[in-house]
C-alpha cells in the first residue's frame, strides 16, 4: 500500500512538473499596433449646385449644418455681362447664440460684379447671355470683385429673388431660392449656382476687392458653374479627427462588450474622447510632445508584451459623433504559437457605445467641437453595438484609418 501511495504522489509530482514546463514553454512577444489617420482633409464641410430658375419658378436644395458653420451661394443675374447675386463674402452664419437661422434672407444678399467682363446696358447688352454669339465674348475688364456701381440702373435684389431658410430640426435646413424677377423692370432667369456649407471668416466662393477665381468668372459671365462646383465639391467633405484612446491584452475585452451597457469609462471615451477611465491608454500622436486628437495624416502607436492565448482589443472615438468608436474586439494575437502580424484594418469596425442620441455626423451641437461641455447630449439609454446607420457623409472605416501589428 506504501508503495503504491508513493507511486501516486510520483506521477502526480511528474504530471505538475510537466504542466509547469509546458507554461514556462508559452511564447511570448512584443507587439506594436499603429493607428493611422489616412482620411482627407477638407476644407469646407459640404457644397452642392442649383439649375437654371425662370421667372415663376424656384429651387430648392437641403443640408445639415451645426454651430459655426455659414452658408454662401451665388448665381447669375443672366441679364448682365458678369453680375452674380450672394451673400457677403464670408457668407450667411446658420446659428446666432445657438439659434438656428430661419426665415426670409432676402435682405442678407447683394448684386456683385465679378469684374471680369465689361459692363453693357443691362437687359440689351449683345455680350450678356441671351444675346451673345457664345460664351465669354465680352470685353475683358480685369478688375476685381465688387459690390456692382457702374452707372446703370437695375432691379433692387428683392425684386428678382427671394430666398427663405427652413430650418427642419435637428441639424436640418432648406433653402429654397424663388425668382419673383417677372414684376421686375428687367425679368431674367437665374442661371445655374453653387452653394456650401463653411466655416467662419473663411471665403469659399471669391473675396471683396481681390480676382475672381476661374470659377467665379464662369458664373458670374455665363452661367457656368463646371470650375466652381468641381473645386468647391473636391474640397468639401468630413474632416475626421479621433481621439485618445483605451486597449486591452488578455484572454477578454475589458474596454467594451457588445450587447451589453457601456461601462462609465467607455461612456466618458465614446462621448468625449475621455480615456482616463481606463488602465492603458495611447493619447500622444507620433510627433507630438503632448497628448492630443489624431488628425488626417497623423498617428498613435502602443507596444506591449503578450502570449500564446492572449487577444487585443482597442477603442477610439470618432470625435465628429455623439458617441460612436472605431474598435477591435478580441482579436487573436497568435495563430497557435505563430505571433500574428500584418495589416489588421479590416478587423477595425465602428460601434456605438449606445449612451447618446445620436446627430448628423459633424454638425450635431452635442458632438465634441460643438457643445458646450462633456456629457451634454440627450442620453439614449442602450447597448453597444456595431454602427449601421452612418450618416451619409461618414467614409467607410478602411478610408479613414489604417491600422497594423508588428511584433519584435
Amino acid at each position: 500500500m506504501k508503495s503504491y501511495i508513493y507511486l501516486s504522489i510520483l506521477l502526480i509530482g511528474l504530471g505538475m512538473s510537466s504542466c509547469k514546463k509546458k507554461e514556462e514553454m508559452k511564447v511570448s512577444n512584443n507587439f506594436t499596433v499603429t493607428i493611422e489617420n489616412i482620411s482627407q482633409g477638407k476644407k469646407y464641410f459640404n457644397s452642392g449646385k442649383t439649375g437654371l430658375i425662370k421667372p415663376g419658378e424656384s429651387a430648392s436644395f437641403s443640408f445639415n449644418a451645426g454651430k459655426g458653420h455659414y452658408l454662401q451661394f451665388g448665381t447669375m443675374y443672366v441679364q448682365s455681362n458678369d453680375l452674380f447675386i450672394a451673400p457677403g463674402e464670408e457668407g450667411i452664419p446658420l446659428y446666432t447664440n445657438g439659434t438656428p437661422l430661419t426665415g426670409d434672407i432676402t435682405g442678407m444678399l447683394q448684386l456683385w460684379d465679378a469684374g471680369t467682363e465689361v459692363n453693357e446696358e443691362p437687359g440689351k447688352g449683345p455680350n450678356q447671355p441671351l444675346r451673345q454669339a457664345g460664351p465669354n465674348t465680352g470685353m475683358d475688364e480685369n478688375g476685381t470683385v465688387h459690390p456692382v456701381m457702374d452707372g446703370f440702373t437695375y432691379p433692387a435684389v428683392n425684386e428678382v429673388v427671394q430666398v427663405m431658410v427652413t430650418h427642419d430640426g435637428g441639424t436640418g435646413f432648406t433653402v429654397t431660392i424663388k425668382n419673383i424677377s417677372a414684376a421686375s423692370a428687367i425679368p431674367s432667369p437665374l442661371a445655374p449656382g453653387t452653394w456650401v456649407i463653411h466655416s467662419k471668416m473663411q471665403k469659399p466662393m471669391f473675396a471683396n476687392g481681390e480676382k475672381a477665381s476661374p470659377g467665379l468668372e464662369g458664373l458670374a459671365e455665363d452661367g457656368n458653374i463646371t470650375k466652381m462646383d468641381n473645386n468647391l465639391s473636391s474640397n468639401s467633405g468630413l474632416v475626421i479627427p479621433f481621439a485618445p484612446g483605451a486597449y486591452a491584452t488578455g484572454a477578454q475585452n475589458d474596454i467594451f462588450t457588445v450587447g451589453a451597457k457601456a461601462s462609465a469609462a467607455l461612456e466618458a471615451l465614446a462621448e468625449d474622447g475621455m480615456a482616463a477611465g481606463f488602465t492603458q491608454v495611447f493619447n500622444t500622436p507620433e510627433g507630438a510632445s503632448s497628448p492630443g486628437p489624431l488628425t488626417p495624416g497623423g498617428k498613435y502607436s502602443f507596444t506591449f508584451t503578450a502570449e500564446e492565448g492572449d487577444n487585443l482589443s482597442f477603442a477610439l472615438m470618432f470625435v465628429q459623433s455623439n458617441d460612436w468608436f472605431a474598435g477591435v474586439d478580441n482579436i487573436a494575437l497568435y495563430n497557435g504559437s505563430s505571433p500574428m502580424e500584418g495589416d489588421i484594418t479590416a478587423k477595425v469596425t465602428l460601434y456605438d457605445a449606445g449612451t447618446e442620441v445620436d446627430e448628423y455626423a459633424g454638425a450635431g451641437n452635442n458632438q465634441p467641437l460643438r457643445q458646450s461641455g462633456p456629457n451634454t447630449g440627450m442620453d439614449e439609454n442602450g447597448k453597444v453595438a456595431i454602427e449601421n446607420s452612418v450618416s451619409d457623409n461618414v467614409p467607410s472605416v478602411s478610408n479613414m484609418l489604417k491600422v497594423t501589428l508588428k511584433h519584435d
